[in-house]
């Protein structure tokens, strides 16, 4: 069994990250107190097979002392599982304001004390497990879909694998710059002219059937999946990631269809392939 710790700065995005591991099949724990770790992890192992994948939100909320929560990590690395630390953080000024939007008191406040002295208290005192982390990823300007590949990346690290991300991305907000390939799609016909699809996104079925009505998207994946097939063992070779962006004129229909149709695609030949939509997020 494989356990993803995430941990890291109050403030930078812990929750987040656990929403996002939710939707990459781990079963998810937030706010998990460090004594509890091993009667967890033991209840889970007991299940054999039940749960193959459990990402635990860890952080100053749950322990009492930065050695308690170390002994809780030490003692799941002797149990028969695969144990790996995500540590998140982010730079005090961005830590400040999202405490000052939000209004939440900081978990290591003191009366008397200001939100700069908690980070910088907290930072401090949970620098050992920074120094100890798998993976640390910096939030200061992640959106949720850059959150969500960057977090794709260290899972697909961890599994010392070759991954794909499959990015849909609308011309009109630029070109994004982690692509590596690019493929537009504007040549497909549009479903936003279709006033029953323009609320609707490439995740929803009828606009998936529009985009990929009559010959044309079908011919332009078997083109693109024949270049991908070609080019991905290539980059196999020296690298261990590749992000190949689709981008159609808003970035919420076509590129979306294809980039979905793309990721089933490249799993079906057996890689590891994940989508990721930029324009999307915060839709349900």
């Amino acid at each position: 069994m494989e356990f993803l710790i995430i941990t890291g700065l109050s403030g930078a995005g812990l929750t987040r990250a656990a929403d996002v591991c939710e939707d990459l099949g781990y079963y998810c724990v937030d706010n998990l107190p460090a004594s509890l770790l091993g009667r967890f992890a033991s209840l889970c192992l007991a299940t054999r097979g039940r749960y193959e994948r459990a990402a635990l939100v860890m952080d100053v909320r749950g322990t009492d002392s930065l050695e308690e929560l170390l002994d809780a990590l030490a003692e799941l690395k002797g149990l028969d599982c695969q144990m790996r630390v995500l540590y998140l953080e982010a730079d005090d000024a961005t830590l400040l304001r999202r405490y000052k939007e939000s209004r939440r008191p900081h978990p290591m406040g003191k009366a008397g004390e200001s939100i700069q002295q908690a980070i910088r208290r907290e930072r401090a005192f949970l620098a050992p497990l920074r120094e100890r982390a798998d993976f640390v990823i910096q939030t200061d300007d992640a959106s949720l879909n850059q959150l969500k590949a960057d977090i794709c990346r260290c899972v697909q690290a961890e599994d010392r694998r070759f991954s794909v991300t499959v990015m849909s991305f609308g011309y009109k907000k630029g070109l994004p710059p982690e692509a590596d390939l690019v493929l537009d799609v504007r040549c497909l016909p549009n479903p936003f002219y279709e006033p029953d699809l323009r609320p609707l996104t490439g995740l929803d079925r009828p606009v998936a059937d529009y985009v990929f009505r009559g010959e044309n998207a079908r011919m332009l994946m078997d083109k693109a999946m024949e270049l991908l097939e070609f080019l991905l063992p290539l980059y196999e070779s020296d690298r261990r990631e590749l992000t190949v962006a689709i981008g159609c004129t808003g970035g919420r229909h076509r590129s979306v269809a294809i980039a979905q149709a793309l990721v089933r695609e490249l799993e079906s030949k057996g890689y590891l392939a994940a989508a990721v939509h930029r324009e999307l997020e915060g839709v349900k």
